[in-house]
């Protein structure tokens, strides 16, 4: 029987980071390894939050490692369960924990040492969802299989209908949840699709990814560094902001006190230089607009220095595996000059950015006496950032 998947479908992900990783090697469990500038734990809680249909994550840990694992995420936000001796078990916690926190539609259970999740995997997964209680991504075999006898090779294997499984696998929750519940004791399941499977439901295979290939050895973490260094794409974004001029306010801009007979008025200290760029890299990022994580409306804003704001952008792209290739800052008044201020900018946004002086443009220009700048009412700063940013998703 086909159902509809709507978009009021309450999706949650469940993260199974309860292993300890021992054959990856290094002193820590692999979940907490880092690839380019985060934890694996951490991309692969960024790959499922950034398809935008889950809206909640359980993260199952082993016992005490909620403190560390919090560290790994930042301010990222989840659940955190504590796991069991098995991975059936701790799958278990998780969803009887999501159970116990409003339920879900849909659950997709996922290998933290899986961390670079396509979201068009999960598309398929969803859409697998139509037709069945649960759905799992798989590669065929290509490589030829064969039995040993001890050194020696035995017989071949036909790889024909041989699949490789990988994770998230997406299923109904209560289906899943009762198929748990209803599991022998006494035996082990591999993995969830096959305890789906004995409970009397179908599983569908989808396309997996080749990205999505298990973190377990040494030389797989080698790999997926040049992978995150080698697959990227830029990104470029606009800002534009604009402040009246007012009396007895303090002008700054680009990060640095200039001295005039009046300054910028705005809910923060309204430095439209700063402003201008933190709104290009939320465009580059795609993140909204500066009004929308720092709103006028909140009074802790009120009177903050923008170097604040431009920090977090920057924090946002390093979360993102990111990095800022260069800003190029106008800056539209008829007073005062910006020329005897613009290297004092550029190391201060260059300073802010954590980049070189090389990477940072500041220019100025007039509007002939036109409009509100020309009547020296108020001025504008209009700002363009070039991100490289990780293609894995």
């Amino acid at each position: 029987m086909r159902r509809s998947m709507t978009s009021n479908s309450r999706i949650v992900a469940l993260i199974v980071a309860a292993g300890q990783g021992s054959r990856a090697g290094d002193d820590i469990p692999k979940q907490y390894r880092r690839i380019g500038s985060q934890a694996v734990l951490a991309h692969a809680h960024d790959a499922l939050t950034a398809h935008g249909g889950v809206s909640a994550i359980h993260i199952v840990l082993g016992e005490g490692e909620e403190g560390r694992a919090q560290s790994m995420l930042g301010d990222r936000t989840a659940h955190f369960v504590t796991g069991a001796d098995s991975r059936r078990g701790s799958v278990r916690a998780g969803l009887e924990a999501i159970a116990t926190n409003g339920g879900a539609d849909i659950v997709l259970i996922h290998d933290a040492a899986r961390p670079f999740l396509p979201a068009s995997v999960i598309d398929r997964l969803l859409a697998a969802l139509e037709d069945a209680e649960g759905a799992i991504p798989a590669l065929p075999v290509a490589d030829t299989l064969v039995r040993s006898d001890g050194a020696l090779m035995s017989d071949g294997v036909d790889r024909a209908d041989l699949h490789r499984v990988q994770t998230p696998q997406a299923f109904r929750f209560e289906t899943i949840l009762a198929a748990h519940r209803g599991w022998d004791e006494t035996r082990e399941a591999t993995d969830d699709a096959q305890i789906l499977r004995a409970w009397g439901h179908d599983v569908i295979l989808v396309q997996g990814d080749e990205r999505l290939e298990k973190l377990t050895y040494p030389q797989d973490f080698a790999r997926a560094e040049a992978r995150l260094g080698s697959a990227r794409t830029t990104r470029v974004g606009m800002g534009y902001d604009v402040h009246r001029l007012a009396p007895n306010e303090e002008l700054w801009l680009g990060g640095v006190l200039v001295p005039h007979d009046r300054g910028l008025a705005g809910h923060s200290d309204a430095d439209v230089a700063l402003h201008a760029i933190v709104d290009a890299i939320l465009g580059a990022l795609a993140d909204g607009d500066i009004g929308s994580h720092f709103p006028p409306s909140d009074p802790q804003w009120r009177g903050a220095s923008s170097d604040r704001f431009l920090a977090y952008a920057r924090d946002l792209v390093l979360k993102r595996d990111g990095r800022i290739d260069h800003v190029d800052l106008t800056i539209i008044c008829e007073a005062p000059k910006i020329g005897p201020h613009r290297d004092a900018m550029r190391a201060r946004i260059a300073e802010i950015l954590d980049v070189s002086l090389d990477r940072i443009s500041v220019k100025a220009t007039t509007t002939e006496r036109l409009g509100f700048a020309g009547r020296r009412e108020g001025i504008a700063a209009q700002a363009v950032a070039t991100l490289s940013l990780p293609t894995l998703f």
